[in-house]
């Protein structure tokens, strides 16, 4: 699972938004939500959005601004 969240993580930092049918397709992962989950407790900046009343699917962007992650880590 670590190199899942290695690849969302880097997903996000590129400023793209991903749907957990999106890490299904592109990185195996059908558990984006736990992903996304221990990348915010890693101090990343993630913002939950769901586009569209009834949908039952989030959308996850990474807040560009003040993202701890990468102060701490200087990238």
């Amino acid at each position: 699972m670590n190199s899942q969240i290695n690849l969302v993580r880097d997903h996000l930092r590129s400023g793209r938004t991903i749907t957990p049918l999106e890490a299904l397709r592109e990185y195996d992962s059908m558990r984006l939500s736990a992903i996304i989950f221990n990348l915010k407790k890693e101090g990343m900046l993630i913002d939950t959005t769901f586009p569209r009343e009834g949908k039952r699917f989030a959308v996850y962007k990474m807040r560009i601004k003040e993202n701890l992650f990468d102060k701490l880590w200087k990238v």
